[in-house]
């Protein structure tokens, strides 16, 4: 009787614990969210001025590199991460070659405006026409993968998306021709729009416009994102990725919501690519090695695989920290930091995983079940 009266409320504490910031943000009434959600919104669009902010400013801004960039390679990796999390997050399908999404919407861009390319003399699209076709482009190609490999798991469809990564890249590179290989796409098309000067908005020497346009297309996802985790998709991918032969015993369509995962997966990654296009004004098949998958998949484990908040905090972080040790001077041997970036980069994700192997942000239900496991394996 004893342990009964005392289960109960030790499980609550467990479960309040493990909300977080989140559990206290999920409890505040809607107006009270809402203002939080404009308070941070609003913070991210003056991030590009945040080195005028005494004291706090010059400790967070990047030193070789302009900050405008920075926040701008911080928002293509947070799409990036937000369309992997569908893909492990949610669906629990372990996805090695998302590269090659990101890599077929760049090289979908380059290809309808680039003076370089061969269909330029049929199309010469603006970067604006060419953004939704090479998206399309992106999809389609997240069902040609997801179809083949629909009765594969764990690491057997990691292997395989792999292989579809590497291959994009090996033909990109074997093609010299067609995709231009190493030489790549010069004078691909920035964004359009003028100021009221008359000069370009998205031009070559301020990333701040571009950097407003991913937080833009960021925002967006994370609404469409939302509103699927929420809907009978989220709730079947949900089932998929607990147990998905118990899915499809209790009726869920597991072939059609699989493929669901990789098309959005595929067209938010192609997203990252199309922007990234847009603002580099040139691509080659070096730009998009496998290194780059294994660095968002890390991103999305270490900020909480299976929620939005952690992977977007994982995203930024893959990109912020190598960038912020650009520039800083090794004290012993004076060379630069940014030499030593994955070294760096390995043990913070190290450091992360042991002491909170959920993630930084985890989803409830993942903390949940590590909290469970623990119990499983804690000595009598």
């Amino acid at each position: 009787m004893s342990d009964t009266a005392v289960a109960p409320p030790k499980a609550k504490q467990n479960f309040r614990g493990n909300g977080g910031v989140r559990g206290w943000f999920g409890r505040q009434p809607t107006w009270v969210r809402a203002i939080v959600t404009l308070v941070a919104l609003g913070l991210a669009i003056l991030l590009p001025y945040a080195g005028d902010v005494p004291l706090i400013g010059p400790q967070i801004v990047t030193q070789g590199i302009d900050w405008p960039s920075s926040l701008f390679n911080m928002s293509y990796y947070v799409l990036l991460a937000l369309g992997l999390n569908v893909v492990v997050g949610y669906a629990g399908l372990l996805d090695l070659g998302y590269v090659g999404f990101f890599a077929i919407g760049a090289y979908g861009t380059a290809l309808l405006t680039s003076r370089d390319s061969l269909l330029y003399a049929h199309s010469g699209w603006s970067w604006l026409a060419a953004a939704p076709v090479a998206l399309a482009i992106t999809m389609a190609a997240g069902l040609i993968l997801g179809w083949p490999t629909l009765r594969l798991r764990g690491d057997y469809l990691a292997i395989v998306t792999l292989g579809f990564a590497e291959i994009i890249r090996i033909v990109a590179t074997s093609t010299p021709n067609f995709l231009r290989g190493d030489r790549g796409f010069t004078n691909i098309p920035h964004p359009p729009g003028q100021g009221a000067d008359g000069k370009p908005i998205f031009g070559v020497t301020d990333a701040t416009p571009y950097f407003w346009l991913g937080l833009a297309v960021i925002v967006v996802v994370i609404l469409g994102v939302r509103n699927l985790d929420r809907s009978r998709v989220g709730r079947s991918w949900l089932a998929i990725r607990e147990d998905e032969e118990a899915a499809e015993i209790m009726g869920v369509r597991t072939t059609r919501f699989k493929l669901w995962a990789f098309a959005i997966g595929a067209f938010i990654g192609g997203l990252g690519g199309v922007l990234f296009a847009g603002e580099q004004g040139f691509i080659n098949s070096q730009t998009f090695v496998l290194q780059f998958s294994i660095l968002v998949l890390a991103g999305v484990v270490m900020g909480g695989s299976g929620n939005m908040a952690g992977a977007i905090l994982g995203g930024a972080l893959i990109s912020y920290i190598p960038d912020r040790l650009r520039g800083i001077s090794d004290p012993f041997f004076h060379t630069d930091l940014y030499e030593y970036r994955f070294a760096i980069f390995g043990v913070v994700i190290i450091v992360i995983m042991v002491l909170r192997p959920q993630g930084l942000i985890p989803s409830r239900r993942r903390a949940m079940e590590l909290k469970d496991r623990e119990k499983e394996v804690a000595p009598l």
